[in-house]
């Protein structure tokens, strides 16, 4: 019996959507294999940029690295309309297709190094042509399709060797060796030499050695900024112990180990989401990222894929997190606490330890900015190197969330400070633009509360971040306390952009007497005061307004109301060298070589 017409048309239209759906599935996988390629070429070229000693050029990857994803994603969707002349769903048709195209793009993955990765990938691509309504998991991966438990490199992801079977030391020396580290060490013998006394001292004797007794060590090193890190856990029993090694340059130019960091703080601090980006090649990323969460119980999966780089994936890990919470909470989104920003409305939900920052549409006459120049700020400090001492941020568009969890207070605050960035769509409020930082207690009411030793480590605490900050050419713009936050290891790290500045920018000036004859009780000041113009000594005016503050800030910190100090650090930029602040406690440095003079030391407190 012959097809009748109907029935020969609908299966070549199905033929036809299936050729179509594989064709863009295809050229969705090679947009995100194209990016992943360039994504571990950064890191090998970290490496040969540390091995020359080339800060700047690593700075630059690292930055720039950030821009690439987009552009993939951008080239990705251009490619896609202009090969399928496909730019949106229309229809049932439409529908129809993307559904194929994701079961596609799903088989295409069953054999993938990067799943997840890839996952993503196709969501940033899709958002980008579909409309708001099929942001569901019928058209993208809300939740994940291929498992990454079992994936890993060939050769392995980590390295693995036994000392009981050829002692410590030449454990220790095969496991720097099989790095391939083109640089010599400047005296690698007292290295073995510092980091077996280390051991020793974090395990003292007698110490029994389990048959399963073994260094295992991720085969890539971690760069970021002026060092390398050796990242790694000793295996002993049911017991696992991690460590990290910092590698440095010397004065010579050579390598030199600087510490070994076991402590849990020392490694929570060196993946903090206040510090730069590290650069590591992983062929398969899951099998580092499973590594790092055994090694740092407290990091979520999110936190570790942003840490290494991949910061699409964990900003796809934290909402897939976030929506979690949601279903399993029952509390309200409220207006946070603290003193009203004159830019941003912030709002939190009191179970979960993040704060949702919205640019307010009327931002106050005494602030000079408006909405694109505050992104630009927020733009600033994702590419820069934070120091430890500026807080990462998400960034995320049209966002929707249950109404029945919002407030009225903060439904009304919304509605009358930024109604051009809210929606309401049914039963769901609609954020068009949003920043995500984690949560921290603002310094002005952390100093409410404290007591004398809180205060004073408080103000230790602010003055170094200013320090850190200024030492990478950055200066906070607002230096009041209500722009810093207490982190739960007690730092002082800066978290509202709208005006910060290079350092570089600004002009640092003493104020100049008064005429003679000038009346003190003037409103009017006698000196002129240019856009960029920052006087130091009104520090002590404007923030250290209580006693007891002021007389800590004084003890600890006062060249910085100086603009003396801040020339000099100007002046230093502008050489062209650029300064390194430690990761870790300077207390757990090991005796080296004198360290490149523009190191700055992080302090104990740390």
């Amino acid at each position: 019996m012959a097809t009748p017409i109907s029935s020969a048309a609908g299966i070549a239209t199905t033929n036809a959507i299936a050729d179509q759906a594989r064709g863009i599935a295809r050229l969705l996988l090679e947009g995100f294999d194209h990016h992943y390629a360039v994504f571990r070429e950064c890191a090998r070229a970290a490496k040969r940029h540390f091995e020359a000693g080339n800060w700047l050029a690593i700075q630059h990857v690292a930055r720039d690295r950030i821009d690439f994803y987009d552009r993939r994603v951008q080239e990705t969707a251009a490619n896609i309309e202009r090969e399928h002349h496909f730019a949106g769903l229309d229809g049932a048709g439409g529908e129809m297709l993307w559904e194929q195209v994701k079961l596609h793009y799903i088989g295409l993955l069953i054999e993938h190094k990067q799943p997840e990765c890839a996952e993503t990938f196709f969501n940033s691509v899709s958002v980008k042509t579909l409309r708001r309504g099929y942001f569901h998991n019928r058209f993208i991966f809300v939740r994940p399709t291929i498992s990454t438990e079992h994936i890993d490199a060939d050769p392995p992801s980590y390295r693995s060797y036994y000392p009981l079977q050829q002692g410590l030391r030449h454990a220790l020396i095969d496991i720097v060796l099989d790095f391939r580290f083109e640089r010599r060490f400047s005296d690698f013998g007292a290295d073995l030499r510092h980091v077996l006394a280390a051991f020793r001292r974090r395990f003292p004797r007698p110490f029994r050695l389990e048959s399963n007794h073994q260094i295992q060590v991720l085969s890539s090193p971690f760069f970021r900024n002026q060092t390398a890190y050796i990242v790694g856990r000793v295996v002993n029993g049911a017991h696992a112990y991690p460590f990290v090694v910092p590698v440095k340059h010397d004065a010579a130019e050579k390598l030199h180990f600087d510490a070994l960091l076991m402590d849990d703080v020392d490694l929570a601090l060196l993946f903090s989401a206040n510090r730069a980006y590290f650069l590591v090649d992983m062929e398969v990323p899951s099998a580092y990222i499973d590594f790092l969460r055994a090694i740092l119980p407290d990091k979520t999966a999110a936190e570790l894929y942003t840490m290494v780089g991949l910061q699409k994936a964990g900003k796809n890990l934290f909402f897939r997190d976030f929506l979690h919470h949601l279903r399993h909470s029952r509390d309200k989104f409220i207006i946070a606490p603290g003193i009203k920003g004159l830019v941003m409305t912030v709002f939190t939900l009191p179970s979960y330890p993040y704060v949702f920052k919205v640019i307010r549409d009327k931002i106050a006459v005494s602030k000079d900015t408006d909405r694109k120049k505050v992104k630009q700020k927020y733009w600033l400090v994702k590419h820069h190197d934070r120091v430890g001492r500026m807080t990462d941020i998400l960034e995320y568009s049209d966002v929707a969330f249950p109404r029945e969890r919002f407030s009225d207070a903060l439904i009304a605050e919304l509605g009358a400070v930024a109604p051009s960035v809210i929606e309401f769509e049914r039963d769901h409020v609609v954020v068009k633009h949003l920043y995500i930082e984690r949560r921290m207690i603002p310094l002005n009411l952390y100093l409410e509360h404290a007591d004398d030793a809180q205060r004073a480590h408080a103000m230790r605490e602010y003055g170094d971040a200013l320090k850190e900050l200024a030492a990478v050419n950055i200066f906070a713009g607002d230096l009041l306390f209500k722009n810093f936050g207490v982190t739960r290891f007690g730092r002082v790290v800066f978290y509202d952009y709208d005006e910060i500045e290079y350092l570089t920018a600004c002009n640092f000036r003493k104020i100049p007497p008064p005429p003679p004859g000038w009346d003190d009780m003037s409103e009017d000041i006698w000196y002129p005061v240019g856009p960029h113009d920052v006087f130091p000594e009104e520090f002590e005016t404007f923030l250290l307004t209580d006693p007891r503050t002021r007389e800590c800030f004084r003890r600890l910190h006062a060249d910085l109301l100086d603009a003396r100090w801040w020339q000099a650090m100007q002046a230093e930029i502008r050489t062209g060298r650029l300064a390194e602040v430690l990761s870790y406690q300077g207390a757990v440095r090991f005796p080296s070589p004198a360290a490149p003079s523009s190191t700055v030391r992080a302090r104990a407190a740390d």
